[in-house]
């Protein structure tokens, strides 16, 4: 999708989960993105990243609620995420893959953010089997019962990429893709691997046109971040 002539403005965005594939990618799109003249980055560490635009806001995002005074932006980025691997206790998993995503999207209505765009996954279904699948599905249909006046879902298939973290069963999923993709056209196209700097411009690009579009899948994504 072509770049649109970007406008000096005066924008505030936040960013959940900076410190990942897919929003530290955000992050550095709006670095250098003269709509934006403030970045709140929320999370458990600190980044140490020295910029201008740059405001951190260290503590536990499980009480995201606590932050309600400084949770104040025009856009919200929510590209927070676990595994199974990574988090083994249920109750924690659940808290971190919905529990953050939905205290956002509550503190967007309550502080009057119009906008809220969230990463979820390629097959989220709330009636799922898949534990992965049904809990992605579950955040959705919290978030969307919010109303907010402009959401966004994205929801990219396995992400490319390396991680601080050694994800094995990722790892060996991706090697596989590596092939997969190669078959994987038409209909198929949107379950090839996607890189996360597809995904930060599609979020980026979607924040600021409009377009109506709730949920975006994979290939979709790609459209929107070539």
């Amino acid at each position: 999708m072509e770049q649109e002539q970007l406008k000096t403005q005066d924008k505030t965005a936040i960013i959940l989960g900076a410190s990942g594939l897919s929003g530290g990618n955000v992050l550095q799109l709006l670095l250098k993105d003269t709509r934006y003249s403030k970045i709140k980055i929320f999370s458990r560490t600190r980044l140490g990243l020295q910029h201008p635009k740059v405001e951190e806001h260290i503590g536990d995002l499980l009480k995201l609620y606590e932050f309600k005074a400084q949770f104040t932006a025009d856009e919200v980025f929510c590209c927070v995420g676990t595994t199974k691997a990574k988090t083994p206790d249920p109750k924690v998993y659940r808290s971190i893959d919905y529990g953050i995503p939905v205290s956002a999207a509550t503190l967007c209505r309550a502080n009057n953010i119009g906008t809220f765009l969230v990463i979820s996954a390629l097959g989220a279904n709330a009636n799922s089997n898949i534990t992965y699948n049904s809990l992605k599905g579950e955040m959705e249909e919290a978030v969307i019962d919010l109303g907010l006046p402009k959401t966004h879902i994205l929801q990219p298939s396995l992400i490319a990429g390396k991680r601080k973290e050694k994800r094995w069963g990722e790892w060996v999923a991706k090697q596989l893709m590596k092939v997969l993709n190669l078959v994987m056209v038409g209909p198929l196209g949107k379950y090839r691997s996607i890189h996360p700097e597809s995904i930060a411009k599609a979020m980026v690009w979607l924040a600021n046109n409009s377009d109506d579009r709730l949920r975006i899948a994979s290939d979709e994504i790609k459209k929107m971040g070539s």
